[in-house]
Formats: C-alpha cells, structure tokens, sequence
C-alpha cells in the first residue's frame, strides 16, 4: 500500500487513479483546509506524529507527497506543530520549500518509511518538447523563452520560483512564496498584454520533490491578463487536467509549448 500525502489540487487524484489501475492500494490523508479532494483520513497542518501513526497503523511504508503546500503556511502555523513537525523544520538548512521537503523527507526515513517517485504513475500528463495545441508560438515569444530559459532555471536552482514572466526580452515577474497565478497576475498588472509565461524545474528535478505544475486555472489567469504562450520545460512540468487545460488555451488563442535547454544552445 502507498500512503498519499495530498495537497490542495487534482494532481493527488490523478496519481490514486493512475497508482490503482497499475493495482497498487492508496491510502489518502488530507490536511484540513488545504486538502480538496476525497481522502480517507485528515489531519490538521503540522501533525507530523498524527500522520507517522496513521501510517504505522497500516503497515504503510512507501510515501507519496502531491499537490500544493503553500510556503507561508511554515510561517502562518509554526505555533501549532507538533515535536515532529518542529525537528523537520529544525532539520532543514534553510527555509526554502525545497530544503524543508528535503528534511521532511530525511525524517521520515528515519522513522522507516520511503518516498517513491511519482513520476512513473504521471508520465501522461508530463510536458512535451514542442507544440502542445495547434497554436504555434510568435517568433518574439520564442525570443522571449530563449532570453529568459536561464534565467528561469537559475531562479528554480536557488528555489526562488519556478516561474518568471517576460515581455519584450525583459523580465517582468518572477514567482516567490505567492505562487504562479498571482505572479502572472502581478506580471499582467505591470506589463499588460502579450506577457508570456515560462514555467521550469530545478536541474536534476527529484520528482518526489516540489515538481513544477500547471493547470486550467493557469491558463484562466492567463487569459484574464492577456498573456499569449505558456512555455514548459519538457518532461519536466506535470500538466493537471491536461485537456481541459488544452483545450481552453485553444479556444483563447495561447500556445502551450514545451522547451528544453537546446534553445539557448
């Protein structure tokens, strides 16, 4: 059995779905107010001991952690953890999103149990090189992505963001703790339309840590800014509610279109 650590979002039901029909059992917690898909137990932000338990009690051993914990809730709950949860962020060298996984990761090693790579179970919903609907991209959009590519990447390999947004090969948002809708959203703002958005991963991206995701409501805010191409590292980015996503990024005239390192060489 595989015990699912969901996050807000669909991406952990996508991987109950994919994880079942390859016949492996899912046993989902959910932490109260983030959490908004059906799972079988929740607890509250910081539980760290409540959910060791709960595991322990099902013989559970291997780990998966998907979806969207949002980085200020370290800052808004650290009052409310447990024992547990306060040796994880003791344990971590900094307060980035990916260093505290890490540690959280570590800890839970010690305490017997393994996380295993998601990927596998979401290989269909994984980025593309190229076009991914029929719009192909503007040559200033591609422009765009070759400008920003590496300074995308190096933003993600400090865990700044995994997100910049460019006009007119300048930079005009890049994402922090406030996550990709609003840092398109902030881009829109200050740019206005024809910004366009480029989403990465970290070199040597640990798909059992903090793996970039986009969705429909990516493309809705994108729209609501005028933004016209969505570039993705290829097989780097999951793609939630891929065809829906699609699919709305056709009817509006965004390319979706997947990139890799080849185009700054």
């Amino acid at each position: 059995m595989i015990g699912l650590i969901a996050g807000s979002g669909s991406l952990p039901s996508i991987f109950k779905k994919e994880a079942e029909k390859r016949g492996e059992k899912v046993f989902a917690v959910g932490i109260e107010g983030i959490t908004n898909i059906h799972t079988e137990e929740r607890l509250a932000f910081g539980k760290v001991g409540e959910l060791i338990g709960l595991f322990k009690e099902r013989g559970i051993k291997r780990i998966v952690m998907l979806g969207k914990f949002e980085h200020r809730l370290i800052y808004n709950n650290f009052v409310n953890m447990d024992e547990d949860a306060r040796s994880v962020i003791a344990g971590s060298s900094t307060r980035k999103p990916a260093d505290i996984i890490k540690s959280f990761i570590l800890y839970m090693e010690k305490k017997g149990f393994s996380f295993i790579n998601p990927k596998p179970f979401l290989s269909s919903i994984l980025s593309k090189k190229g076009s991914m609907n029929s719009i192909v991209p503007e040559e200033s959009a591609v422009a765009d992505a070759v400008f920003g590519f590496p300074i995308a990447k190096a933003m993600a390999n400090f865990d700044v963001g995994q997100t910049i947004v460019l006009k007119d090969k300048a930079v005009v948002a890049v994402e922090a703790m406030e996550g990709t809708q609003k840092t398109i959203e902030r881009a829109g703002r200050i740019a206005g339309k024809g910004c366009r958005v480029l989403k990465v991963g970290r070199d040597n991206q640990d798909f059992r840590v903090d793996v970039p995701t986009v969705g429909v409501d990516t493309i809705k805010v994108m729209i609501d800014v005028g933004a016209d191409t969505l570039f993705l590292e290829a097989d780097s980015v999951y793609m939630v509610d891929k065809e829906k996503m699609l699919d709305l990024a056709e009817k509006h005239g965004i390319s979706v279109y997947g990139i890799d390192s080849d185009v700054i060489k």
